[in-house]
């Protein structure tokens, strides 16, 4: 009886915490969904009308939504290829012993606590510059010529400031794993004549899978979004050569005042990420359970 009434007030206790997240999740949802229905353009107040499926048909047929889901698919799936692979690497080497080691994990750490925003600018006007940049300033050094990295390869840019963000997060749950491996194994595959090559093959990498996975799910789901660096570098551009679906929900929105159209588009990446996300969520229940 008494566990059973402490169950109730430790219930009663989180229902407002609960009430006021799921409020907070809920309302905004419901708002966008009802206005996706809706003909609502910000330019004419009090002009809405119901539409049903109008908008959905509208966005989904719109060639910019094809172009947007493949640059959000190529720039997450950049992304993750360089943060995981450069995560792995710099583990492997963070985790031997060397003078200065805690000093220079936390250089590696570093670039992720700076905001996108800021990183974003650093990159665009220190090191991509085609005029006064890091880059330009290199290439002029070996007699090449300076490329204007935002106007030509504007989408491989944006996944290498991602990808800068990124990387010591994956370096971080990729150490912290490769630190729990048992230094016997390696030493017993030493000793039976493994080089490093088989090593990692056999022994690191089957021990990272999990942690891998993990870096793989997060970072997906917040990469699905990403907005600041789009808009501080490119602003979608050349034309729709960097716009993701959130850049194209954004411009549908407060560029073109479709808030009906830009609402629709927000309830398909709703859809869209919960779909991967599920996938996902699968492969690390089976990764788990092996």
């Amino acid at each position: 009886m008494a566990t059973l009434h402490t169950q109730s007030t430790a219930r009663l206790m989180m229902a407002p915490a609960v009430v006021l997240l799921l409020m907070w999740m809920l309302v905004p949802l419901g708002m966008t969904l009802w206005f996706s229905f809706l003909r609502y353009n910000l330019l004419m107040p009090g002009m809405e009308e119901w539409t049903g499926f109008d908008n959905y048909y509208y966005f989904l047929t719109d060639p910019a939504f094809s172009t947007a889901l493949v640059n959000t698919l190529l720039l997450v799936g950049g992304v993750l290829l360089i943060s995981v692979g450069g995560g792995i690497a710099l583990a492997l080497l963070l985790d031997q012993p060397f003078f200065g080691q805690g000093i220079v994990r936390l250089l590696v750490i570093a670039p992720f606590f700076v905001m996108p925003t800021v990183s974003a600018l650093v990159w665009k006007n220190m090191f991509m510059n085609p005029v006064y940049g890091l880059f330009a300033w290199v290439a002029k050094f070996f007699g090449l010529q300076p490329v204007d990295w935002l106007a030509e390869v504007p989408l491989f840019s944006i996944v290498l400031i991602v990808a800068w963000q990124w990387l010591p997060f994956a370096t971080l749950i990729l150490l912290t794993a490769l630190q729990s491996l048992d230094e016997e194994q390696r030493e017993a595959a030493e000793m039976d004549g493994a080089g490093p090559v088989s090593r990692f093959i056999y022994i690191v990498l089957p021990h990272l899978s999990r942690a891998i996975t993990v870096v793989i799910l997060i970072e997906t789901i917040f990469l699905l979004s990403v907005f600041a660096e789009i808009l501080v570098t490119t602003n979608g551009g050349p034309g729709l050569q960097s716009t993701n679906l959130t850049y194209l929900v954004y411009a549908q929105a407060l560029l073109q005042f479709d808030v009906g159209a830009a609402s629709a588009g927000g309830i398909v990446a709703v859809i869209l990420a919960n779909i991967v996300a599920i996938f996902l969520m699968r492969i690390i229940g089976k990764n788990l359970d092996a």
